[in-house]
């Protein structure tokens, strides 16, 4: 009796010592989406917060609302020149140890205000008087800008909800007499 309850003790302690090597609790995944860069999930996040910082939320959605990270990721990864992949990623890496630098504490941390002013001050670097850690957050913070404002005007919420697209010339209405139709001032 004592020895089956012995080995049924040994075959989980034997099963879970198996296992337990091949879990690796300290290193986040780098997402397998975007072959040229490494990105995981909490860059991802924060690169969300920035865009969302650069398009706020308002009357209408946010970049964030968007997941227009998504957009400037696959952007990134397929449309830009490696060298410029490569500046992305180290500043995307480096945009926590700026706030701290600008701020006083990590970017997720900070009022949508003081997010604002350290987007700023990372936008207004100077390439001449900067050395090589902020030209990458300035390099970062121009592809993330960029691709931002492309990809939330590219939107289907912006095309369909917010200035809908029509096709040209539009539609026609025959029943229009033509002294009802007032001639627009076009220079003033």
């Amino acid at each position: 009796m004592h020895r089956r309850e012995a080995l049924k003790s040994l075959a989980i302690l034997t099963g879970g010592a198996v296992l337990v090597p091949s879990c690796n609790f300290e290193k986040e995944d780098i997402l397998a989406a975007y072959q040229n860069l490494n990105v995981t999930e909490s860059m991802c996040k924060l690169l969300a917060q920035i865009a969302d910082t650069i398009i706020p939320p308002g009357n209408i959605q946010g970049a964030g609302d968007l997941a227009v990270q998504d957009f400037i990721l696959v952007m990134v990864n397929d449309c830009v020149q490696a060298d410029q992949q490569g500046m992305f990623t180290k500043g995307l890496q480096g945009f926590d140890n700026f706030s701290k630098e600008e701020a006083g504490s990590k970017f997720s941390k900070l009022e949508p205000a003081d997010k604002e002013k350290v987007v700023a001050q990372g936008l207004s670097i100077s390439e001449e008087d900067a050395d090589a850690g902020k030209k990458t957050i300035l390099e970062f913070l121009r592809i993330t800008k960029r691709f931002t404002i492309q990809g939330y005007m590219m939107s289907e919420y912006i095309m369909t909800q917010v200035k809908p697209y029509h096709l040209i010339p539009g539609e026609y209405n025959g029943a229009v007499l033509i002294n009802s139709i007032s001639n627009p001032k076009i220079n003033g």
